[in-house]
């Protein structure tokens, strides 16, 4: 009876090791012995990159027991292939729709959400015209490449009554699902990242606020129209990103509290301007 007991505990014990194991809470140490995976690799874009080394050197991370490696990256693309295999443990880059639209197209590298961390509006930018109504028939205007942000972009033009939107236009729709163009835009797609250098060559671009930043652009002073914090934008939230394997990571949780802590969030406010505006949502306000 004894025999069978301790065998059960055995098998019991062993369960809850390979459990940790796939959650990555534990490691083989150098040694053989069994270790806490502590060092999270985070791959991040632009801006953010600053935002993580600060928290990676932060006393926050120090009393959490974590460290963070912060790995810089210019392709988006590239960084979410990079997670979803396992070269980056956690990304810090895209709002929910892009997350969206990139496992809707990369069905055999999924990735998950672990939580949200803010919103940064998007805005219309202009180096020829001061104001909507300023913008003549015919205007070209560069938008993205990648579905996300098409849509993102072509709601924006929507709400600054440059155009109407056809019923159904969803999260990763594009200019087909224009029902009303009356000052006959023309669009140009570009990669969005260059978005701050074609401004002289463009009559008006759609540019995200992490991009703007790296051209030195504050979205709540320098576009002539920006979206506006609210119900409607909730797709537009960015957040930490794991493969889907690792979404319920107890470590990679870490990033998600970390990020949220006041004395980070009032560097980040006081670094940026405000303009990466804290969301500490449930996942699931983004779900529903």
């Amino acid at each position: 009876m004894r025999k069978r007991r301790r065998k059960r505990t055995l098998w019991w014990i062993i369960g809850i090791i390979v459990v940790l194991f796939a959650a990555g809470v534990l490691s083989i140490g150098v040694n053989g012995g069994f270790a806490g995976k502590k060092e999270i690799t985070v791959g991040t874009i632009g801006p953010d990159v600053q935002v993580w080394q600060h928290i990676a050197d932060s006393k926050q991370a120090k009393q959490a027991g974590v460290k963070i490696r912060v790995k810089s990256f210019t392709d988006p693309v590239g960084l979410n292939k990079a997670t979803a295999s396992g070269e980056i443990d956690v990304n810090a880059f895209q709002s929910w729709s892009y997350l969206q639209a990139y496992n809707k197209q990369n069905k055999q590298q999924q990735l998950a959400a672990l939580g949200t961390t803010y919103l940064e509006p998007m805005g219309i930018y202009s180096d020829r015209y001061k104001k909507i109504k300023d913008i003549p028939d015919g205007a070209t205007v560069a938008i993205a490449n990648n579905p996300a942000n098409t849509a993102r972009g072509l709601r924006l033009l929507q709400s600054a009554g440059l155009i109407k939107l056809k019923k159904g236009f969803g999260a990763t729709s594009g200019t087909n699902m224009i029902a009303a163009n009356p000052k006959n835009l023309q669009f140009k797609e570009i990669d969005d990242t260059t978005g701050p250098r074609v401004l002289k060559s463009t009559d008006l671009v759609l540019i995200g606020n992490t991009i703007a930043l790296t051209g030195h652009l504050n979205v709540l002073k320098d576009s002539i129209y920006h979206e506006q914090v609210d119900q409607s934008t909730k797709d537009n939230i960015n957040v930490l990103a794991t493969a889907k394997k690792s979404r319920n990571n107890a470590n990679y949780q870490k990033l998600v509290t970390l990020y949220h802590n006041r004395q980070i969030q009032s560097w980040i406010n006081k670094k940026y301007q405000g303009t990466k505006v804290e969301v500490d949502k449930p996942l699931t306000y983004l779900e529903h």
